[in-house]
């Protein structure tokens, strides 16, 4: 006689432990959620804006808009913005630029990839620049300059401090040697405004590359960064393969660089609003609210 499984102990199926050959996991609709990619916890869309896009399981800290970027850091109904209409052309006749300009357009509903104006931060007055990573990776192109120097020229006019928030690839390089220019432009209107004694803070988003950081990201007074966020010139990929040897753990991080001396300070996206409040109280010689 054959006992072989006869004292087995069947699983009950009403206790949930033998699925049925018929059920299917539940899925939720991707539009509704979206997945961390520090921590991979999927997190419900809608929830994110009550933690200004931070993941609350990890702390990372998510890419946001200029105008999203405008909303959590400025006094409301304060921000005036300047030279709005300015937008990029095709100079150099450059294969697909039309296509990727217009392209960038639909995508950020930004004419480019900077957004500048004067606003209140704590009742402080300031002039600010918010770039835009939505259009093009908020590269650094001719009107982009432009806006910049033109923004710190005003600043020099009405004493005011400047607080830039960058997030860029680099020079846009559809504009050649044009988008190199705006790195010295830039950095002279830097120059010209601090010698008229006034405040540039800067406070650097992920990721912020290539000519951007070279130039006028570096060149605050006070200098800022957001968690873990990505700082380079070159990729870490080219500079291993350049100098043949590994970098260390986390560098071109904004923790590496607080570490070794190039940022000043590390800033959760909660704390932003009341450090910048504390720097220009300090630094405004005009007062609040004037």
């Amino acid at each position: 006689m054959n006992l072989k499984g006869f004292f087995k102990q069947h699983k009950n199926n009403l206790e949930g432990e033998q699925k049925s050959e018929n059920s299917t996991p539940v899925k939720i609709p991707e539009e509704l959620y979206i997945s961390c990619p520090k921590c991979k916890k999927a997190i419900v869309k809608r929830s994110l804006r009550n933690t200004l896009y931070v993941c609350e399981n990890c702390g990372h800290h998510f890419r946001i808009s200029a105008r999203q970027r405008l909303f959590f850091t400025v006094d409301p109904d304060t921000f005036e913005e300047h030279d709005e209409n300015m937008s990029a052309s095709n100079i150099l006749d450059f294969p697909d630029y039309d296509e990727k300009l217009e392209a960038a357009y639909k995508k950020s509903s930004e004419m480019e990839a900077v957004v500048c104006g004067t606003c209140k931060i704590g009742g402080y007055p300031c002039a600010i620049f918010v770039m835009e990573s939505n259009f093009i990776m908020g590269s650094l192109g001719t009107v982009v300059g432009e806006k910049i120097t033109r923004l710190f020229e005003y600043a020099i006019e009405k004493s005011l401090p400047v607080l830039g928030i960058t997030v860029s690839g680099g020079a846009r390089m559809q504009e050649g040697m044009l988008s190199l220019m705006q790195m010295a432009k830039v950095s002279g209107a830097v120059k010209r405004h601090s010698d008229a004694g006034n405040l540039y803070i800067t406070l650097i988003t992920d990721p912020t590359c290539g000519g951007v950081t070279a130039s006028f990201a570096m060149l605050g007074d006070i200098i800022i960064a957001e968690p873990d966020a990505l700082i380079s010139f070159a990729g870490p990929r080219v500079i291993e393969q350049t100098i043949r040897q590994k970098l260390p753990e986390g560098f071109q991080r904004a923790e590496f660089l607080l570490e070794t001396g190039f940022i000043d300070d590390i800033i959760a996206r909660k704390d932003q609003r009341d450090y910048l409040t504390k720097i220009l109280k300090i630094h405004t010689r005009t007062g609040r609210n004037s």
